[in-house]
């Protein structure tokens, strides 16, 4: 066995179909593309989602639901984690800056403090927002809050 008698297994080539060419062939004449339409036509591009004809199942289904472009989105951190964050750090101001050094959030995001948790050291804290159980939670620790 050498390269000069290499050749492929019986039956996995086969020769390429030439439509268009006469009669004779047995794929003449319409060169499989059947009668009329756009699909018999050169120049024809299949649209996504054309269904031939029939209304298409983007435009069956209904529309639904609502997107409010006005919609403010807050990154949700809570209070347990504030906590674990000082304690951890040994930190008595909690901020923007702080927690984007350890993580929690990218410069992009706004930050929401919810009341998930306890504080058990006065701390303050400083977000963009704070739900009211969170701000009660802090100033009753002895903590104050800062609006960003």
């Amino acid at each position: 066995m050498d390269l000069s008698n290499l050749q492929p297994a019986v039956g996995s080539v086969k020769k390429k179909t030439r439509i268009g060419r006469g009669p004779g062939s047995g794929k003449g004449g319409t060169s499989t593309r059947g009668h009329k339409g756009a699909k018999s036509r050169s120049g024809y591009k299949r649209k996504i989602g054309f269904e031939g004809g029939q209304m298409p199942l983007q435009r069956r289904l209904p529309k639904f639901g609502f997107k409010n472009i006005n919609r403010v989105e807050y990154k949700a951190v809570n209070l347990d984690l504030i906590e674990a964050l000082a304690q951890a750090k040994n930190l008595q101001k909690i901020g923007l800056e702080e927690l984007r050094s350890a993580g929690f959030i990218n410069r992009h995001q706004l930050v929401k403090i919810l009341a998930n948790g306890t504080v058990s050291q006065a701390l303050t804290v400083e977000a963009n927002a704070f739900s009211k159980a969170a701000e009660s939670a802090i100033v009753a620790a002895g903590g104050s809050i800062l609006k960003v």
